[in-house]
C-alpha cells in the first residue's frame, strides 16, 4: 500500500514561544538590581584604587560628588515612572548608590562601616526594586498573573481591544496550543462579543491572524473558552499517513487530517449527513473526499468483530458524479460498491436506496434497535455525491430529502460536495440535516453558505484562504467538540503532484476493494453491477420515456374467454377499426412551448392574487404535459437569476413574485 510519512511542519518561532519570550525578558528585571549592585560595588573599589591619593583625594571626592548629582538629575528628568513614588524611588536609588561610591573612593572598601552599609543597603535596594516589579505585574500570589505569560500579555493589551475589566487565565498548556478561560465583565459583555472581536484581540497582543478560537462557556455566560495555536504550522501540506483503524467499524472515528494545534482530527461520520463546500482549487476533492473515503473503504468491520464478538458490519460506499465522471471517483472505483455517472443512473440509485430503507428499518426494529449500531447485522451505507448542485437539478428532491431522513437512523450517511451551497443550489431542508466541512471560499458571503451559525459565531473565516491554501478547512458536525468547530484543520494530501496523488489513491483502493467488504443481504441487492445504469446501458433520455405508461391498454379485456397457448398462431387482425382503445398521449411540447406554458401559469397565479407560490402550484403542468418536475424547478431557478421573479424564501419554501412575471 502506498503510504507517505506524516510530516508536520514546525515553525522556528511560534506565537506561543513569543509570549514566553516576552515573559522571560520580564523575569530578567528581577535579577537586574542584584547584578547592578555587584557591579556598583566593584566600580567603587576600582575608583578608590585609581583616584585615591592623600594629596588629591579632596579634589577627586568633590568631582565624583558632582558626577553623582548630575546623574541624579538626569535620572529624575528621564524617569518613565508614571507615579510620584516611582520617580522618587528611581532618583533616590541613583543618589544613594552614588554617594556610597564617593564614600568608598575616600575611605576604601575595607572601612568597617562602609562595607557593612554597602551589603545591607545593597540588599535593601535590590529588594525594593523587586517589590516594585512584582507590584507592577499585579499580583505575584494570584494564579494566572506573573506565572501565566498569556494572562500577563492579555492584561497589558486588553484595553487596546476594548476588553478592559476582562481577565484571561491559562487552563491547560501543551506543546502546540494553550487553552484558556476568558472572564468577561458581568452584565457588560458575553462570549459572542469576544468571538466577534477575536481579530482585535490578536492585533492588540501582536499574534498571527487566526491564532485565537473563542467558544461559549457552557457553564458561565460571563465567560468564554479560548484556544490559542499557531496558524503558521499549517502552511505546508501534510501527507496521508495511511488508514487510522483498518478493519474497524463505521462507528470508529475517522482521521482525515490535523487540527491547527497539531492534534489529529477525530471525526465520527455516523448519525448525520455532511456538506462539503469550497471553491475550485481548494482541495475539497482530494483533501475532503479522498481523505474521508480513504478511511471509509478500510472499514470492513473485521477488527470490530474480533474485539467484540459481534458481526462484521462493513461500510458500503456508493458514488454519484454526473458532471466530472471519473475525475474524482476514477482512482477509487475498485473500492466503490457502485458508481453512477449519468442522470439516469443517479435517479435509479436514489430509487434503489429508497426501496430498501423500510427493509433495513424493519430489520433493526425486529432486533430492538432504535437506530443503526455496530454489530446490528447491517452494513453502513455512505452515499457520496460530487458536484451535488448538478445532481439536485435532475433528481426528485422531495424523494431525496425523505431518503436523508430515513437513512440517518437506518444506517447511512449522505455526503454531498459542491462549490457554493446557497439556497438556489441546496434546499434548506437538505442543509438542515447536514454538518459542514468548508474549504477556502472567495468571500465572506460565500462562507455563510458553507458554515453553520455556530461556526460563524465562533469566528470561522474560510474566505482568508480562498484557494491559496489547498486542504485548509473547518469541520463542524454533531460529533465534533464545540471548541473545535472554528479551529482550522488541514486535510491530508496524497502527493506533491496530481500524478502522485492519483497513483497513491489507485494503490490504496486496490488494497481495499469493495469485494472485500461484503454487504448485508438487503443492501447487496442494490450493489450488484446489474443495478448500475452505465452510460451505454441507460434506458434513454428522460424526455423519451416519460409518458410510456400512456401507451398501455386502458380498457377491459374485450373477450376474456379467448386464451392463447404458447404454440398458437397469431392471426392478423381483420381490416377495419382495431378493437382496442388506447389512452391519448400527454401533450408533447417543444422547449419554447414549455417555457410559454410555464409563464402562462405564473401569470395566471399572479392575476388570481398570488404573490408567492410553491412548486406544488405548478402540478397541472407536469400532469397534463410532458414537462418534468425537475425541468420546472430548474427553469424557475433561471427565472430568479434573470430577475423575472423575486427570489426564493428558504424558510417558507415558496417562490416570490413581487411583480407580474413577463418573459
Amino acid at each position: 500500500m502506498a503510504r507517505g510519512k506524516e510530516i508536520v511542519p514546525v515553525q522556528e518561532e511560534s506565537s506561543l514561544a513569543k509570549v514566553a519570550a516576552r515573559e522571560a525578558s520580564r523575569l530578567v528585571t528581577l535579577v537586574t538590581p542584584w547584578i547592578t549592585g555587584v557591579f556598583a560595588y566593584g566600580l567603587a573599589v576600582a575608583l578608590h584604587y585609581i583616584l585615591y591619593s592623600p594629596d588629591t583625594i579632596a579634589g577627586w571626592s568633590s568631582f565624583t560628588t558632582i558626577c553623582v548629582l548630575v546623574l541624579t538629575g538626569i535620572t529624575y528628568g528621564q524617569s518613565h515612572a508614571r507615579g510620584t513614588w516611582g520617580k522618587v524611588h528611581t532618583t533616590l536609588s541613583t543618589f544613594l548608590a552614588g554617594m556610597w561610591t564617593v564614600a568608598v573612593v575616600i575611605s576604601g572598601p575595607g572601612h568597617p562601616v562602609l562595607w557593612r552599609l554597602g551589603v545591607v543597603g545593597g540588599i535593601t535596594m535590590a529588594l525594593s526594586w523587586n517589590i516594585r516589579t512584582v507590584i507592577r505585574l499585579k499580583g505575584w500570589d494570584q494564579p494566572g498573573t506573573f506565572s501565566d505569560p498569556l494572562s500577563f500579555l492579555f492584561d497589558r493589551t486588553k484595553g487596546d481591544a476594548g476588553f478592559s475589566g476582562a481577565k484571561m487565565t491559562t487552563v491547560e498548556q501543551g506543546e502546540a496550543k494553550i487553552k484558556a478561560r476568558l472572564d468577561l465583565p458581568a452584565g457588560e459583555k458575553v462570549a459572542e462579543d469576544a468571538q466577534k472581536k477575536a481579530g482585535y484581540l490578536e492585533s492588540a497582543m501582536h499574534l498571527p491572524p487566526g491564532t485565537m478560537s473563542v467558544t461559549t462557556n457552557r457553564d458561565d455566560a460571563a465567560a468564554a473558552d479560548v484556544t490559542l495555536s499557531d496558524p503558521r504550522v499549517m502552511e505546508k501540506p501534510i501527507h496521508w499517513p495511511g488508514p487510522s483503524r483498518p478493519g474497524g467499524s463505521a462507528a470508529d472515528p475517522l482521521q482525515p487530517g490535523i487540527w491547527q494545534d497539531l492534534e489529529k482530527v477525530l471525526y465520527l461520520v455516523t448519525g448525520h449527513h455532511l456538506q462539503i463546500m469550497g471553491m475550485t482549487g481548494s482541495a475539497k476533492s482530494f483533501g475532503g473526499a479522498w481523505s474521508l473515503l480513504g478511511e471509509l473503504i478500510t472499514r470492513d468491520g473485521t477488527r470490530h468483530a474480533e474485539e467484540t464478538g459481534e458481526s462484521a458490519d462493513a461500510v458500503v460506499v456508493l458514488g454519484i458524479d454526473i458532471t466530472k465522471g471519473e475525475q474524482t471517483f476514477g482512482p477509487l472505483r475498485p473500492a466503490l460498491h457502485r458508481l453512477e455517472t449519468t442522470e439516469e443512473g443517479a435517479k435509479k440509485l436514489i430509487d434503489d436506496l429508497e426501496s430498501i430503507l423500510k427493509k433495513r428499518t424493519d430489520w433493526l426494529s425486529e432486533r430492538d434497535y432504535l437506530k443503526w449500531a455496530p454489530g446490528c447485522g447491517l452494513s453502513y451505507i455512505v452515499l457520496w455525491i460530487e458536484e451535488a448542485a448538478d445532481v439536485f437539478d435532475v433528481i426528485d428532491m422531495d424523494k431525496f430529502n425523505r431518503l436523508m431522513k430515513a437513512l440517518r437512523s437506518g444506517g447511512g450517511t449522505v455526503v454531498y460536495s459542491l462549490q457554493r451551497g446557497d439556497s438556489t443550489q441546496v434546499p434548506t431542508l437538505t442543509k438542515g440535516q447536514a454538518g459542514y466541512m468548508c474549504f477556502g471560499v472567495a468571500n465572506s458571503h460565500d462562507a455563510s453558505w458553507g458554515l453553520s451559525e455556530a461556526m460563524e459565531a465562533a469566528g470561522a473565516q474560510p474566505e482568508l484562504w480562498e484557494n491559496r491554501s489547498p486542504g485548509m478547512a473547518y469541520l463542524g458536525a454533531p460529533t465534533i467538540p464545540r471548541e473545535r468547530i472554528a479551529l482550522p484543520m488541514r486535510a491530508y494530501d496524497w502527493g506533491a503532484t496530481d500524478e502522485e496523488r492519483n497513483r497513491a489513491m489507485r494503490a490504496h483502493a486496490a488494497d481495499w476493494p469493495a469485494s472485500a467488504r461484503t454487504p448485508d443481504p438487503i443492501t447487496a441487492t442494490i450493489c450488484s453491477p446489474a443495478a448500475s445504469v452505465d452510460g451505454q446501458e441507460a434506458a434513454g433520455d428522460d424526455e423519451d420515456v416519460k409518458n410510456v405508461s400512456s401507451e398501455y391498454l386502458n380498457t377491459d379485456d374485450p373477450d376474456p374467454d379467448v386464451q392463447g397457448g404458447i404454440d398458437d398462431e397469431i392471426d392478423d387482425l381483420p381490416d377495419g377499426e382495431p378493437p382496442l382503445e388506447f389512452a391519448p398521449p400527454a401533450q408533447s411540447m417543444t422547449a419554447e412551448e414549455r417555457g410559454a406554458a410555464l409563464m402562462k401559469r405564473l401569470q395566471e397565479l399572479w392575476d388570481d392574487g398570488a404573490r408567492d407560490f410553491s412548486s406544488g402550484d405548478l402540478k397541472p403542468l407536469w400532469e397534463t404535459t410532458d414537462m418534468s418536475r425537475s425541468w420546472v424547478q430548474k427553469t424557475l431557478k433561471r427565472l430568479v437569476q434573470a430577475g423575472i421573479m423575486g427570489g426564493y424564501d428558504d424558510e417558507a419554501q415558496r417562490y416570490l413574485m413581487p411583480e407580474r412575471p413577463e418573459a
